[in-house]
């Protein structure tokens, strides 16, 4: 069985002392969560990445730590951007980038997305690569025509194993909205994008984890594990709360060994 993974992004929140507490919690439903293998990941704000390093190395909790964001080149003249070989230097083993908001927002595009993702191989890190589809693409049927063009502009020439990254399928619509697709449906853009890795190949070859992220909390998380091809979550305002998101390990884990 491929190692459960969930992933807590914080997007633009918490301060210091907020990420303080939120650590002191989880010290306390660290051991009683399953002994199973599993893994947790948070990305906090770049401005916490370095205090919450520290934080983490002084802790008894085994968590990666990630970026939501970096740039495509090692250094120069980028105000107000950060490298992947900051984020590296800094404790970061893991980055989100291709995040729907990222590419809504700030216009990333997939060859942006491409660059990124080969800086941060270079670097080191393991990408968490994120894709998905608008309320708009899902109703003209081209969920798969997006997230395909997607994954093979991002990946373009590079071919990275199936531990040096990993995959997160966001439906747009469902972002925040308290909308989600049923976990069947999750499933079947799972596993083809599990299938998309598959013909790179052409042989039944390991794929990295897929994530599942769009509105998933502790109240769904156990269907959405159910399924074969759904490796973990990546949670947003679910993850805020660090009993939210200790349920959300607990009930994934043990949907996923029933």
């Amino acid at each position: 069985m491929r190692t459960p993974c969930f992933v807590a992004n914080w997007k633009m929140n918490k301060t210091l002392g907020e990420a303080q507490e939120y650590l002191r919690t989880l010290e306390k439903r660290w051991p009683h969560l399953p002994a199973s293998s599993w893994e947790a990941i948070l990305a906090p704000p770049f401005i916490m990445l370095a205090p919450m390093a520290e934080l983490l190395k002084a802790s008894t909790l085994r968590i990666g730590l990630a970026a939501q964001n970096v740039h495509f080149e090692d250094r120069g003249a980028y105000t107000g951007e950060i490298s992947p070989l900051m984020l590296r230097d800094v404790g970061c083993r893991y980055v989100i980038i291709g995040h729907s908001e990222r590419r809504t927002y700030f216009g990333e595009t997939n060859a942006l997305i491409h660059k990124k993702l080969a800086a941060a191989l270079r670097a080191g890190l393991i990408p968490i690569l994120c894709v998905g589809e608008t309320r708009e693409e899902r109703e003209e049927e081209k969920t798969w025509e997006v997230i395909e063009r997607q994954l093979r502009e991002g990946l373009d020439d590079l071919r990275p194993g199936p531990s040096d990254w990993l995959i997160a399928y966001e439906p747009v619509w469902a972002i925040g909205t308290g909308l989600t697709p049923t976990p069947a449906e999750a499933e079947a853009v799972h596993l083809q994008i599990r299938d998309f890795f598959r013909s790179l190949s052409g042989e039944e070859a390991d794929t990295p984890r897929i994530l599942y992220g769009g509105s998933v909390t502790d109240k769904n998380i156990a269907a959405f594990m159910q399924e074969e091809d759904i490796d973990g979550a990546l949670a947003g305002g679910a993850s805020l709360s660090a009993d939210s998101f200790c349920n959300m390990i607990e009930q994934g884990v043990k949907a996923k060994e029933r």
